[in-house]
């Protein structure tokens, strides 16, 4: 029986643009699990990312609720919410949102001194252990403006990871990087998740989907399709391509 780690009942979300009123997510009611690779897929325009955003405390919902840990987060203060986002919650995004006058090292260690939730020295070892894990200890010293796409990126991820979150979200994280960059940060995620961390992505990219465990369709800020899938095994890639493939033809992606 698998553990709900966040849940939303009768999530809207709506704005009001030329004097008309927007829906983009009505009425949603989804539930994440601990230890999925859960992904959200959908037309541009579906309300992918609103959804993202919505469930992390990113944006507040107009309607509905988010729970987490017997709160619900749409209600959260944002003193509360910034603690939420520090410490439980991890987020990686397409444009990697680096700090360009710290090195690697500061930008991954930076949300540690940050969350006190260890010392400076604790803080400083978890994030040499990271840049070591992420494969860019080599270049800790650099700046973001030093180095490639998929090494801000990895840098990224490591950031996200410092506090170990409950929760890593992550927006198109591989939609700025070429096809060997997004590989090895797709192998970085799945490692992750091979190892007990919960992700919620969102990707218009079928292969980023295949790593998922877990498929989520969404059109007209509803959940249309709900795809479970054993764990990512790259010996049985281009099955998993084809059987996710046939299921979004069939959600007419």
């Amino acid at each position: 029986m698998k553990k709900t780690i966040l849940s939303a009942k009768g999530l809207c979300k709506s704005f009001v643009h030329n004097g008309e009123q927007v829906h983009i997510l009505t009425g949603m009611d989804v539930d994440i699990y601990e230890g999925d690779f859960t992904v959200i897929m959908g037309a541009s325009g579906s309300g992918k990312s609103t959804t993202l955003y919505a469930l992390s405390g990113m944006d507040r919902a107009t309607a509905g609720s988010v729970m987490y840990n017997g709160s619900d987060i749409a209600k959260l203060s944002e003193k509360k919410l910034s603690a939420l986002r520090h410490g439980d919650f991890g987020f990686i995004f397409q444009q990697m949102h680096l700090v360009s006058n710290l090195s690697l090292f500061e930008n991954i260690a930076v949300p540690g001194y940050l969350s006190k939730n260890r010392s400076a020295a604790d803080t400083d070892k978890k994030a040499e252990e990271l840049l070591e894990k992420m494969g860019i200890s080599h270049i800790k010293t650099h700046l973001p403006s030093q180095c490639s796409g998929g090494e801000q990126q990895r840098c990224a991820i490591a950031r996200a990871i410092i506090n170990e979150p409950a929760l890593l979200f992550a927006d198109e994280p591989t939609g700025a990087l070429n096809r060997k960059n997004t590989t090895e940060v797709l192998d970085l995620l799945t490692e992750l998740n091979k190892g007990g961390q919960s992700i919620l992505m969102v990707t218009h990219d079928m292969r980023a989907a295949c790593r998922a465990s877990r498929i989520l369709y969404i059109e007209d800020g509803k959940i249309i399709g709900d795809l479970e899938l054993e764990k990512y095994d790259p010996a049985r890639e281009k099955s998993r391509e084809t059987q996710v493939g046939a299921w979004l033809s069939s959600m007419e992606w």
